[in-house]
């Protein structure tokens, strides 16, 4: 049994790779435990109203909003193993512990507990992995015990089955538990009712219990769908019976289309119809995080997430694309595609491959076709492939080259020549033509040999060639298609560029670059930028200036956020352009190498680097969604941000100006993501461009009141709603109306004592200015004072003077007496004997008055009367001098030579000579210093 078994589980994984590997799938977004930033497994999942989504994680809640993901710790830092949202409270579960999260004001989740007032009821280790509502009531269950939490009572009812509970359900609006060796039991009255026991659902786990028609449908680990229907037991058997045999059913849920998902441990996702045939089989290599899905949840916009051991994963179920991947590397880059009678032709790099469409067979490769494929072109019922090696015919599985001296681009009809074709190649143009039924290699044209990937045919043999690196070429070629008529002219402008192309739309001939799209004008054979096709390259959205013409006459191109089209409008010349918001970051193509190929009215197929994927564009309808403001905070600089409260008006201090606000639209889709406008009010007076991102921040924002506005949108739709907050930044405490009140009270106080303050400065001032005055008035006097006494001194000086010569002429008149009488006196000695008594009488008269005594006495008082003290000073000064040496002094004084001096005191000037010699001794004097200058300077 188990060999048939481990048989059966080989087998279906053989035909599943082959069968995912042709499979479509819907888009699938992928969220890693660093992307969400909690543990890696996710127990179970639930949303609100606002469609916020709530995954109950190894780490704790996890909320998502579409934009942000917010992590709140467990309670008691256990594994949250369960969450269900009941109106508007979040109930979870964990280890001995259970209760509910409310929202704050500020957006935030607070926690509540309910579990403590029954905490010496609650087993040891146990724990809680599900919880279900029925009306008021809320079921807790663990996998010994049901705990019925009346929400209106707030009292507790609990439910102890012997062999314990393995897992609980609702379904029929009644509640259901499963335990192991007695089988499904329905909880009535408060009490537990045994449904069933049945050895099926006695010894097999119970998976989940869904609702029918007809009773219930239960599904199991194991054995696949049971129907229960007036208590008996049936098998109801499904296409995936080997798959869901081999494979461990852990997780499952009703989904709203009817169709049953089932997660298995180590098998991926299977989708199945309510008839139970496979519809989808999700797994690692197709798509999936990780292959063990714990959780299963289908959310209000029918996504199907999966709450996997290491990660989440959402299934856009709804979509309108999808994608075809190959995670293995042998079907490489898509560059093109074709559907011919019933069977889709892909051409990749590493060859071609073709399979049915709309079959689940697998792609098979094309011998011969390895390498780039660059082109599928269909012509007459003939397939026609631009190939690096060339071209090829394809037909019946097979392809056969038909030219192979250079790399072919692509192929164009020739007006008026059904029986050629213009193709080109690496190196130039060239014509193939169909003779006696086959088509064959005809000529090169000569002359031109530049690399043609695109080329459009203007009129019977007029060519504009787009070359990347050369820029645009027009040709002119005779008649039989065999050479230029004329050398072909460049243009200088438009000008060359990266990722360019041309394209004819419309029988008229386009080229795009990054500069816009230009249209060329058949009179004057230049292009002439199109305004209105280049606005989709503006804001910086150019990423290739590919043009793809599809089967519809609709014009295609890419840019960075969107796909656009433009048809021909039916009632009027001008074009009808729509967008579809896929951005170039998923689509995951090769710039200059979008591809997009019309396979129906209304699917097309897109090329990418991994696959493929379809996309119809008729069910490509947005619905509006509701935009919501999530979170709130502000700062101060170099602080932490606070979150503040979001439903009421908000009033932030002076310096928590820099203020953040998070907004989202709760959107899962992969390939349509929202965008978002924004205006404060006070600030700013337009409302900004849109952009994807879910935040902006503002800071240092000045004081005064705002209103913030936010909306959103997705694709074209229209937005539903406008958020708008108030709010008001305060004035600092300085600033405001009671300050300025007391500024001016204190500025009318300080004007008063100002003004006092200047009449005292100006009484001061007038005060100073007189005693100034009077200063001046006796500055006035001192200097007419000081003047006069000047003028005082320098009489007296006159006088000194005056009284020196008086006093140099009376002593030169004494000298001159004394001469005369020491004359006379020698006379009268010479000429008298004797014994003359008249003469020794008249001698002895001239000897009493020329005495020397006599002389200095009247000269000492004489010039004391004229130098004052000059005597006393000298005496002073050098106490050693002797009355003869102060004599000497005051002739010197009086600037005498030696030869004057001599008759004054009676001796040779010789001897004056020895006297002044002396006096310099005992008055000490220095070599350089002058006797008479010393005098004169006492």
């Amino acid at each position: 049994m188990q060999k048939k078994i481990r048989f059966l589980y080989t087998f279906s994984l053989f035909l599943t790779f082959f069968f995912g590997f042709s499979q479509e799938l819907p888009p699938i977004v992928r969220y890693s435990p660093s992307t969400y930033g909690a543990g890696n497994q996710n127990w179970m999942m639930s949303q609100d109203d606002n469609h916020f989504l709530f995954f109950a994680n190894n780490e704790g809640l996890l909320e998502f909003n579409g934009s942000n993901w917010t992590l709140y710790p467990s309670p008691n830092e256990t594994i949250i193993r369960s969450v269900k949202v009941i109106e508007n409270k979040i109930y979870t579960g964990c280890y001995m512990e259970f209760g509910f999260w409310n929202r704050q004001t500020n957006g935030q989740l607070k926690y509540t507990s309910l579990s403590k007032t029954i905490k010496n009821k609650i087993q040891d280790d146990e724990q809680f992995w599900n919880i279900v509502n029925y009306d008021q009531w809320v079921i807790f269950q663990s996998l010994d015990r049901i705990y019925i939490y009346d929400t209106k009572t707030g009292k507790f009812n609990i439910i102890a089955p012997k062999n314990g509970v393995l897992k609980s359900f609702r379904a029929n609006n009644s509640i259901y538990f499963h335990t192991i060796n007695e089988g499904l039991f329905e909880i009535e009255n408060g009490k537990s009712k045994l449904v069933s026991n049945d050895p099926i659902l006695k010894f097999s786990k119970i998976v989940n219990v869904f609702s029918s028609d007809e009773g219930l449908l239960i599904q199991t680990q194991l054995s696949g769908f049971y129907k229960l229907i007036n208590g008996s037991l049936s098998k109801f058997a499904t296409e995936a019976e080997s798959e869901l045999a081999a494979s461990s059913i852990y997780s499952s849920e009703f989904l709203s289309d009817g169709s049953y998902a089932l997660g298995t441990v180590s098998n991926g996702v299977f989708i199945l119809t309510k008839d139970g045939k496979i519809k989808y089989h999700l797994t690692q290599n197709r798509g999936l995080s990780n292959n063990t899905a714990l959780s299963l949840f289908e959310d209000a916009d029918k996504n199907l997430w999966i709450g996997l051991d290491n990660g989440i994963n959402c299934i856009n179920l709804q979509s309108p694309v999808k994608s075809f991947s190959d995670d293995t590397g042998s079907f490489g880059t898509v560059y093109t595609s074709l559907l011919h009678n019933g069977i889709l032709y892909i051409g990749t790099n590493q060859g071609l491959f073709y399979k049915g469409y709309e079959t689940s067979q697998e792609f098979k490769f094309i011998p011969g076709t390895k390498g780039q494929v660059w082109s599928l072109f269909e012509y007459e019922n003939t397939i026609f492939c631009g190939h690096d090696s060339g071209t090829f015919l394809v037909e019946n599985g097979s392809a056969r080259n038909i030219f192979m001296q250079s790399g072919t681009w692509k192929f164009e009809t020739i007006p008026n020549h059904p029986e050629l074709l213009l193709q080109g190649n690496y190196y130039g143009l060239s014509i193939l033509q169909k003779i006696d039924g086959q088509w064959i290699f005809r000529n090169k044209i000569s002359g031109f040999d530049y690399s043609s990937k695109y080329f459009e045919i203007n009129n019977a043999r007029e060519i504009y060639v787009s070359h990347e690196y050369k820029g645009v070429f027009r040709l002119q070629l005779d008649a039989l298609f065999q050479k230029m008529t004329t050398h072909f002219i460049t243009y200088t402008s438009p000008k060359k560029g990266k990722n360019a192309s041309l394209a004819k739309f419309n029988n008229v001939i386009y080229y795009a670059c990054k500069d816009g799209i230009f249209k060329l004008d058949e009179a004057t054979k230049q292009f002439k930028k199109d305004q209105f096709l280049s606005a989709v390259f503006e804001n910086d959205e150019y990423t290739s200036g590919k043009l793809i013409i599809d089967n519809s006459n609709k014009l295609w191109l890419f840019s960075k956020s969107y796909i656009h089209y433009f048809s021909l409008s039916k009632l009027s010349s001008e074009l009808k352009q729509n967008a579809i918001p896929i951005p170039a970051s998923l689509t995951n193509s090769m710039l200059g190498y979008e591809n997009i190929t019309q396979l129906t009215n209304a699917i097309y197929l897109i090329g990418t680097t991994d696959g493929y994927y379809t996309i119809n564009i008729n069910d490509l309808s947005f619905k509006n969604y509701s935009v919501s403001i999530s979170k709130i905070s502000s700062n101060k600089l170099n602080e932490k941000f606070s979150n503040r409260p979001i439903s009421e008006e908000g009033e932030f201090h002076y310096d928590e100006n820099n203020i953040t606000f998070t907004y989202t639209v709760p959107e899962y889709n992969k390939y349509i993501s929202a965008e978002y406008q924004y205006l404060l009010e006070g600030n700013q007076e337009q409302w900004s461009e849109w952009s994807a991102k879910p935040t902006i921040n503002f800071k240092n924002l000045p004081p005064g009141d705002y209103t913030f506005k936010v909306r959103a949108k997705i694709a074209n739709s229209a937005p539903e709603n406008t958020v708008a907050y108030h709010f008001k930044i305060l004035k600092p405490w300085y600033a405001t109306n009671f300050a300025i009140l007391i500024y001016l009270i204190l500025l009318l106080v300080a004007a008063h004592f100002i003004n006092k303050a200047y009449k005292n400065y100006y009484q001061k001032q007038r005060e100073k200015l007189i005693e100034e005055n009077n200063l001046l008035l006796e500055i006035k006097e001192l200097e007419n004072e000081q003047q006069l006494m000047k003028l005082r001194n320098e009489q007296l000086a006159q006088d000194f003077d005056a009284k020196n010569r008086e006093l140099a002429v009376s002593t030169m008149s004494l000298i001159k007496k004394n001469e005369l009488l020491a004359l006379i006196k020698e006379d009268l000695k010479k000429n008298s004997d004797d014994s003359s008594k008249n003469i020794r009488s008249v001698i002895t008269t001239i000897n009493r008055n020329i005495s020397e005594e006599d002389t200095w006495n009247v000269f000492k008082e004489a010039f004391d009367n004229a130098d004052k003290d000059f005597l006393k000073k000298v005496k002073f000064a050098h106490p050693s001098l002797t009355p003869n040496d102060l004599r000497l002094c005051a002739y010197l004084r009086l600037n005498l030579s030696s030869k004057e001096i001599a008759p004054l005191l009676n001796i040779s000037v010789r001897s004056v000579e020895i006297k002044r010699y002396r006096l310099r001794k005992k008055m000490d004097l220095s070599h350089e210093q002058g006797l008479v200058e010393y005098i004169l300077s006492i």
